[in-house]
């Protein structure tokens, strides 16, 4: 019983530990990952299909390091578009709609 119990008061403060570190540090990181994907989709997005440029010299257009995320050339409801996601966890996409220019696609 006394081993149970001290595996409980363990788990416990390693999930108290775990929730800390998610809302102290990498929410923070999280919610810039959402930033800087959507900004890229949509700088990119504006350079490959507005300027017509291919996404590769797009890409080098970034003063910033992107070279975390994965950026390439997709289909949003039969639109162009181009998706930036950053290790999987956060995606953005914007897609190019005639005489609109692109814009960031709502998710769901």
């Amino acid at each position: 019983m006394r081993l149970a119990t001290v595996f409980l008061v363990i788990a416990v403060v390693i999930g108290a530990l775990g929730f800390a570190a998610w809302h102290f540090v990498l929410r923070e990181q999280v919610a810039f990952a959402q930033v800087a994907t959507a900004y890229v989709a949509k700088q990119a997005c504006s350079c490959r299909h507005v300027a017509g440029r291919s996404l590769e010299s797009c890409l080098g257009d970034f003063t910033q390091d992107i070279s975390q995320l994965d950026v390439r050339d997709t289909l949003s409801a039969g639109r162009p578009a181009v998706t930036a996601s950053a290790l999987g966890l956060v995606s953005e996409t914007a897609a190019y709609q005639p005489a609109m220019g692109c814009s960031l696609q709502p998710k769901g």
